[in-house]
């Protein structure tokens, strides 16, 4: 399974408030992190760049779809859609073609199998992960914070959970509980991956 991974940043009121690092995210879909190049740009727009986009046959700053994209890769969409449908309860099958769907930036698709993993076994953090990049890049903040509670019952001292919930909280103007989320980063978890960014993410507030 291919991979786009980078830094994502959440921009509101002209200021960085929170970053959530898809480091993580890669980790968590086994793949290795690999250097994104610059996308390119068409009608003044970037696309992102990965093997949905760079497949349209004409490239513009939109969604792809059935009319835009290379018959290759409507062929593996196809593909992998009907081994979900052979294979309704294998998670793998389920997750790869969730994956693609996020990667194709049809997340409307990519949640309802996502969530069907859950059903499958609620316990997956993974999956709520997936969900919360998902929710968080479309600034749909409440869902975020949700899904990071429920890794957090699940696991409480989840370093990337409690990071990116003091992102949300700080994007949502609560300040003292991501000052809180993240202090605690850095005094509990200080050689994480993390603490280097919950720092700079406290000198923000």
């Amino acid at each position: 399974m291919f991979s786009k991974i980078k830094p994502l940043y959440l921009y509101l009121g002209g200021i960085v408030l929170g970053i959530i690092s898809l480091f993580i995210f890669a980790n968590i879909r086994n793949d290795k992190t690999k250097e994104v190049k610059a996308p390119p740009i068409v009608n003044g727009q970037t696309l992102p760049n990965d093997p949905i986009h760079n497949g349209l046959v004409n490239p513009i700053a939109q969604k792809p779809d059935k009319s835009n994209v290379m018959p290759e890769i409507k062929q593996h969409m196809e593909e992998l859609k009907r081994a979900v449908i052979d294979h309704p309860n294998d998670t793998l099958k389920i997750r790869e073609y969730a994956d693609f769907l996020t990667d194709a930036q049809m997340t409307d698709k990519a949640i309802k199998y996502y969530q069907k993993i859950l059903r499958i076994n609620p316990r997956r953090v993974d999956i709520m992960s997936s969900l919360v990049y998902i929710y968080f890049s479309e600034k749909n903040l409440k869902e975020a914070e949700s899904y990071l509670n429920k890794i957090l019952l699940l696991d409480k001292n989840n370093v990337d959970a409690l990071y990116n919930l003091g992102a949300i909280s700080a994007n949502e103007g609560n300040t003292e509980k991501a000052r809180q989320l993240w202090t605690r980063i850095l005094k509990e978890f200080p050689n994480s991956p993390l603490a280097q960014k919950a720092k700079a993410s406290l000198s923000q507030l």
